[in-house]
């Protein structure tokens, strides 16, 4: 118990300090992971089943849940690619390294590596991705790659595995294995996602309908799991259909309570893996004294090479590959659009996408499955040095890379159209408002009631300014310059002002709470309200 309080007071120290100075808090958490395990005291082993089975399918799930189904969709070649085409490639490449250069290595056992290694985890890159404004269509890649990786590395590594250990390799017998499980782990998301629909009758009870949200990635991956194909697929699936149905499955109170407490799932959990890869240092050095240091270097300079060479290298080629072998990342050699609307990468974009493969716990959550003997009873080859490259790969891409994304993507300027998405989201807004009072006319043209006037009067009287005022903001956001919101002392007046007087409000309730006048079950009604009132407020700038 004292362990895990240490670790949440770890967790918001880190996030505090990560707040004040920029740094990413994954570097961090796993820099003082590294510290704690060298400490007197308990230390925590990694244990890759509970991993696999409780962290990795909520993470994965929330992720899914803030993805946009339509624009992987619409980036679903580069999602592939990256997904599925380059993580099996680098798990080759670093086998064939293993297998040329490492003394004593096998072919197996090198892949096996290399598929633990291969998928990035994009918790880091998409926290720093997101603060320093990155494009819209490069959080999508990010992303889409991070949701659908981990699937193609687990399948790649148990075929691995059970080469290693003496069951044999049949290509065709792997690629059979591969598609089976990637098709199952698709249907069964989709079964989950669809069965969990006729449980939107409980939109009415937030509190029911949010604990079928926290069960689901877990029916997911075990529906998956009993089925033999890829639960992680399963979630990641149920988590997009669900998450692009949202608006319509889910109530408005369901969906704010189920956001809030997906944040805090999501920020538990991710510093609690982070930690776990720092404090795994101290048990992946041990018991390497079997092997010279010419071996260490050599297995780590293969892994580490092959991880950071090999993904901007891909990203590079298959921009430049013929448009008939259907492997590019989208456009045509002119840069112009194809006939799905997708550009091509531009040079900036592959430098960042490059940046952004850090590696995370599921690559030492994978590594760490692998068996300590064969099936004759012999260790399994080179398990310990596997372990080091592992970690190593993780350690230099999450602390390396993690540190000085947010300084490159600066240096390259490569930032979202801000006044572009505010103009989009007020278009938005003011299509909506125009929707309602075009409803409300349709209404005063039905039989109604005195009351009924007064009503529609009412709402039209606070629907016609809104609109009046998000047509005001969009005639400014269309004179923007340099992709750069425009700043409004009338509207920054009024949002200083509003909170002001929300402020004043929550006062004078303490007020009467106090002297005894309201009891604490309407104080918190009264202040709900204020919250939700004060939750429409931008946190900071014109939107």
């Amino acid at each position: 118990m004292l362990l895990v309080l240490g670790a949440v007071a770890v967790i918001v120290g880190v996030r505090w300090v990560a707040g004040r100075t920029g740094l990413p808090a994954a570097a961090l958490l796993t820099l003082a992971g590294i510290a704690y395990a060298y400490l007197p005291g308990p230390n925590v082993a990694l244990d890759p089943e509970l991993v696999l089975t409780l962290v990795l399918p909520p993470l994965l799930y929330s992720a899914a849940l803030d993805s946009s189904l339509l624009a992987i969709r619409r980036n679903l070649r580069t999602v592939v690619s990256l997904s599925v085409l380059l993580v099996t490639a680098t798990a080759l490449l670093i086998g064939v390294g293993f297998a040329l250069f490492v003394a004593g290595a096998t072919l197996a056992a090198g892949i096996a590596l290399g598929a633990a290694v291969a998928p990035p985890d994009p918790v880091a890159a998409l926290a720093v991705g997101r603060k320093v404004g990155l494009p819209p269509r490069l959080i999508t890649l990010i992303q889409g790659e991070g949701l659908l990786n981990d699937a193609t590395a687990l399948t790649i590594l148990s075929v691995a595995v059970a080469a290693a250990r003496g069951d044999g390799f049949s290509t065709p017998a792997a690629v059979l294995q591969f598609v089976v499980a990637a098709a199952g782990g698709v249907a069964a998301g989709v079964a989950v996602a669809y069965a969990v629909r006729p449980l939107r009758r409980l939109r009415s009870d937030p509190l029911s309908s949010n604990a079928v949200s926290l069960a689901t990635p877990f029916v997911a991956y075990l529906l998956g799991e009993s089925l033999h194909v890829s639960g992680v697929l399963a979630v990641v699936v149920a988590g997009l259909v669900i998450g692009h149905n949202n608006p319509s499955w889910a109530s408005g109170a369901s969906r704010l309570q189920t956001d809030a407490v997906w944040r805090l799932v999501d920020f538990l959990l991710e510093g609690i893996v982070f930690l776990l890869i720092g404090l795994q240092l101290p048990m992946v050095i041990r018991g390497l004294d079997q092997y010279d240091t010419s071996t260490i270097v050599t297995a780590a300079a293969v892994t580490v090479g092959v991880v950071l060479l090999l993904r901007p290298l891909w990203l590079w080629l298959t921009e430049h590959l013929p448009q008939a072998l259907h492997t590019r990342l989208g456009g045509h050699g002119d840069g112009t659009p194809e006939e799905d609307g997708v550009p091509r990468l531009t040079g900036r974009e592959i430098v960042v996408l490059s940046w952004a493969g850090t590696r995370g716990v599921i690559s030492l959550a994978a590594i760490f499955t692998l068996p300590l003997v064969t099936d004759t009873g012999e260790p399994f080859p080179d398990r310990n040095l596997l372990l080091l490259c592992a970690f190593l790969a993780v350690l230099v891409t999450l602390v390396g890379q993690g540190l000085t994304f947010a300084p490159l993507v600066r240096a390259l300027d490569l930032r979202a159209d801000q006044a572009d998405q505010a103009r989009l989201r007020n278009e938005a807004r003011a299509a909506s408002v125009e929707a309602a009072l075009v409803r409300l006319t349709e209404i005063e043209a039905q039989q109604h009631d005195d009351v009924d006037d007064q009503v529609i009067a009412g709402l039209r009287a606070q629907l016609t300014p809104r609109l009046n005022r998000y047509r005001r903001r969009l005639d400014l956001l269309q004179n923007a310059e340099g992709g750069e919101i425009p700043l409004s002392p009338q509207y920054e007046a009024a949002l200083r002002l509003r909170r002001e007087v929300l402020d004043a409000q929550r006062h004078e309730l303490l007020r009467w709470r106090e002297v005894g006048q309201l009891p604490d079950a309407g104080l918190r009604i009264l202040e709900r309200e204020l919250d939700h009132e004060e939750g429409l407020l931008p946190a900071r700038g014109p939107r």
